[in-house]
C-alpha cells in the first residue's frame, strides 16, 4: 500500500504532505487523515536531509511563500494566513486583510481602530493574482563544474513545478478554509484542480494525479457544502467518485477518498429526504470498503470505515422501513468492531471504535 498523502509527492522536497510542511497546521491530512505532526526527516552528519541532489539548490520565494516553509508575508492576510482573497482595506485606518475576514470584525485587528468601511484593493489583488499565475515557474541554479557558467555564476534555469504549485495552492486553501474563509479556500482549490487538468492531458495514466484531482474535487464539494451549495456539493463529490471508480482500487488512500466521496452524496440525498439515493451511494462506499477490508484485513482503520457504512446502510433501510435488514446490518458492523483488536498505540483509534461501537448498539437497543 502507499502511504502517502495524494500531494505528498509535490513538494519540492519530496514526500512532503501541505499538512506536514506548515508549522500552523495540527499535522493531521484533511485528505487521508495521517497525522504526521511526529514525522522528521533523516539526515546526514552535516545536517543535509538525506536523499537530495547537492547539484540543485532548493527552491526559494523570495516573498517566502514556498510550499515546504510557508510564511507570513507582505502578500497574505493576518486573520486567515493565507495569500489574500478579495483583498480589502479598512477605512480609516488602511490595513489589508480579505474581505470575508475583515468583514466579520469591527475593529481593526492590527491597530484596534473603529471601521468605519471596507474598499477594495483592486491593486494589490492584481498583485497577489499575478504572484499566484507566476508560482508554477521558481529559479534553480545547477552548482555542478560541468555546467558552463555564465559571468563566474552558477547557471540559473527555470524549470516547470507545477506538481509544487498544486501542493501550495492546497496548503493555501486549508489554511483559509480552517479560517472560514470558504471563497479563498475555493478559488485556490480550482486553480489546482485547473492545473491538475491540464497535466493529465500529457499523462493521463499517471496515478498520483488521478488521485490528487479526486481528493481536491472533494474538497472542492466541501467548500460547496459549508457555503449552503448543496446541488454543486453533489457534483463535485459525483466527479470525484466518477474518477476515482475508474483506477484500480489497490492503493487505500485512493479508497479512503472515493468511499468518503460517495458518503458525503449519500448524507446530502439522506438530508434533502431522498433516501433511496442515499442508500445507493452509502452502499457503493460499503462495497469499496468491503473490497478494502478483504484485502487489508490488517488495517484497523479500514474496519472501522467498514463498520461505519454498514451503520449508514442499515439507518436508511431502517427509515425504508426494512427493519429485518436494519438490523443485520447493525449486528454485523458490533461483530466486525468486537472482534477488532487493538495495541495501546492506537489510542485514537480505539476511541473512534468505542464511539462507532455505542452507537451501534444503541440503535439495536431502540429497534
Amino acid at each position: 500500500m502507499s502511504s502517502l498523502c495524494p500531494f505528498a509527492g509535490a513538494t519540492a522536497g519530496g514526500g512532503v504532505c501541505p499538512a506536514k510542511s506548515d508549522k500552523s497546521i495540527s499535522g493531521v491530512c484533511p485528505v487521508t487523515g495521517k497525522d504526521h505532526s511526529s514525522e522528521r526527516k533523516e539526515t546526514t552528519d552535516s545536517g543535509e536531509e538525506k536523499g537530495t541532489d547537492p547539484r540543485m539548490v532548493p527552491a526559494k520565494c523570495p516573498f517566502g511563500y514556498d510550499s515546504n516553509t510557508f510564511k507570513l508575508g507582505p502578500l497574505s492576510c493576518i486573520i486567515c494566513q493565507a495569500l489574500l482573497h478579495e483583498s480589502s482595506k479598512c477605512k480609516p485606518c488602511t490595513h489589508k486583510f480579505c474581505k470575508a475576514c475583515i468583514s466579520r470584525f469591527k475593529d481593526c485587528p492590527l491597530c484596534g481602530a473603529d471601521i468605519e468601511g471596507i474598499e477594495p484593493d483592486a491593486e494589490l489583488q492584481a498583485l497577489v493574482d499575478r504572484f499566484i499565475d507566476g508560482h508554477a515557474r521558481i529559479k534553480r541554479s545547477h552548482a555542478t563544474g560541468d555546467l558552463e557558467a555564465a559571468n563566474g555564476k552558477n547557471k540559473v534555469i527555470y524549470e516547470d513545478v507545477s506538481m509544487e504549485r498544486g501542493a501550495f495552492l492546497v496548503q493555501q486553501a486549508m489554511r483559509a478554509f480552517r479560517a472560514q474563509n470558504i471563497e479563498s479556500a475555493k478559488s485556490r482549490l480550482t486553480m489546482c484542480a485547473d492545473d491538475i487538468r491540464e497535466e493529465l492531458k500529457s499523462s493521463d495514466d499517471n496515478l498520483d494525479l488521478c488521485l490528487q484531482l479526486g481528493a481536491v474535487l472533494g474538497m472542492l464539494g466541501d467548500c460547496c457544502r459549508t457555503l449552503g451549495d448543496a446541488p454543486s456539493a453533489i457534483t463535485y463529490y459525483e466527479e470525484s467518485a466518477e474518477f476515482l471508480s475508474k483506477l484500480p482500487t489497490k492503493d487505500l488512500e485512493l479508497v479512503h477518498t472515493l468511499s468518503v466521496s460517495l458518503n458525503k452524496i449519500g448524507d446530502l440525498r439522506y438530508y434533502d429526504g431522498d433516501l433511496k439515493s442515499a442508500r445507493n451511494y452509502y452502499a457503493r462506499s460499503l462495497d469499496v470498503r468491503r473490497t478494502a477490508v478483504k484485502e487489508h484485513s490488517a488495517v484497523a482503520s479500514q474496519v472501522i470505515d467498514l463498520a461505519t457504512s454498514l451503520a449508514k446502510v442499515a439507518d436508511v433501510d431502517r427509515n425504508l422501513g426494512n427493519e429485518n435488514a436494519a438490523v443485520e446490518g447493525f449486528e454485523e458492523a458490533i461483530q466486525c468492531l468486537e472482534k477488532l483488536k487493538l495495541d495501546s498505540e492506537q489510542s485514537s483509534l480505539e476511541q473512534r471504535r468505542l464511539s462507532v461501537l455505542d452507537f451501534l448498539r444503541n440503535q439495536l437497543a431502540d429497534k
